[in-house]
């Protein structure tokens, strides 16, 4: 397309330190001229058919919350991972159990603080909040609240030019508008989250804002994290999903350079067609591996319920405590007995019995504050989440 296209935006001269920099500044959305959605009508059929069914399942598990606690978590660490943290899954659960986790602490608070920021945000739309600038400034504030990041203006839209790639604006691979320009643009944004239009599903929507975000970049810090957060926000408010169980962060991860080129074509090009192409078949992909680690999850929990059963006596107070490790997939003997209020002797010997089934693994080799991992339920979580190099 050429620049005058209306799709593409303009650049704008600014200045910062001694040199003139090309910040872009993106037209409002819809796209303009209008998206050509019909060679793309077969797939959205498929990312729609495929979070209907992830949907559908979660509806009839039988403890979604303990789903979504676990996959909230694993979202959390590939979002942070794209951003460049070392943090695992493991990690996390290590900080949330107040251990020393691997990685440097701010790695674990920047994944912790994305949990937290999730949360917030779905308990406020809920409670009746829309989906508005001031409620991304408050998720923002909560995304950013400690460690890495928190001296970064957290809740406010940036009072500086920002940019990515580079050492300063005149090297960086993308320079987003100038802070001059970022409420006009964002409040562009916000009256498209806000327009009724029938004849744009809410999976483009979804994808349109995305791009459109990260374009404008409206924040010094953590954009990227609430970028991706946004998906999930629409489609729940949206009605499509019911609980936030759709997370393209490892979609994302692994298509990284196809991932910034598109951004770059719609930028330079006006290419949504391209892009939204993409993210309708990470949608799908995503939404179908998502519903298969579910059920393998599932699995997982049933045949091992079906082993406990069989010890006999200590059976129940076993299954207690296998019920809560589902819960909580890294455990200790005191943090346990708080929790479900059995006696820590009969923790231990309920551990113990977990532990010789195969169930669970000690991690710590100390003989007091020993931890227990549940393996097989992690090693689902960890697919995908391989800390970048």
């Amino acid at each position: 397309m050429s620049p005058a296209d209306p799709r593409v935006g303009r650049y704008i001269i600014t200045a910062y330190g001694n040199e003139n920099v090309r910040a872009f500044v993106p037209p409002p959305l819809p796209p303009d001229p209008p998206l050509r959605l019909d060679a793309l009508q077969r797939l959205l059929e498929q990312a729609n058919q495929s979070l209907g069914r992830l949907d559908g399942l979660a509806s009839v598990l039988p403890n979604l919350p303990l789903f979504i606690y676990a996959y909230v978590r694993k979202e959390a660490v590939l979002s942070s991972q794209i951003e460049g943290t070392q943090s695992s899954i493991s990690d996390l659960l290590l900080f949330e159990n107040k251990e020393a986790p691997g990685v440097p602490l701010n790695d674990v608070e920047e994944v912790s603080n994305y949990v937290l920021a999730l949360n917030h945000g779905l308990e406020r739309m809920r409670g009746g909040f829309p989906l508005s600038l001031r409620l991304i400034r408050e998720i923002h504030a909560v995304l950013l609240s400690k460690g890495r990041g928190n001296d970064k203006q957290p809740g406010e839209f940036r009072l500086s030019q920002n940019w990515i790639g580079g050492t300063r604006p005149g090297t960086a691979a993308y320079v987003p508008p100038p802070p001059k320009l970022v409420p006009e643009c964002m409040n562009a944004l916000e009256l498209f989250l806000h327009e009724d239009r029938a004849d744009l599903p809410l999976l483009i929507r979804a994808g349109l804002t995305h791009v459109q975000f990260e374009t404008i970049h409206p924040f010094l810090d953590g954009n990227g994290r609430l970028g991706r957060l946004l998906i999930t926000f629409l489609l729940c408010a949206g009605g499509v999903l019911r609980e936030p169980i759709l997370y393209l962060s490892l979609y994302f991860k692994q298509h990284r350079p196809v991932y910034y080129e598109l951004l770059d074509r719609v930028r330079t090009k006006g290419d949504w067609e391209a892009w939204l192409e993409f993210f309708l078949t990470g949608v799908r992909d995503t939404a179908e591996q998502a519903a298969s680690a579910a059920r393998r999850i599932l699995a997982i929990f049933e045949e091992h319920r079906r082993g406990i059963e069989e010890l006999g006596r200590p059976a129940a107070s076993v299954l207690r405590v296998f019920e809560h490790v589902q819960r909580n997939p890294i455990i200790s003997i005191p943090g346990t007995a708080a929790a479900i209020g059995l006696s820590a002797p009969t923790i231990a010997k309920s551990l113990e019995h977990l532990r010789q089934m195969g169930i669970l693994r000690e991690i710590t080799g100390r003989q007091r504050d020993r931890l227990f991992v549940y393996d097989a339920y992690i090693s689902i979580l960890n697919e995908g989440t391989e800390p970048l190099r």
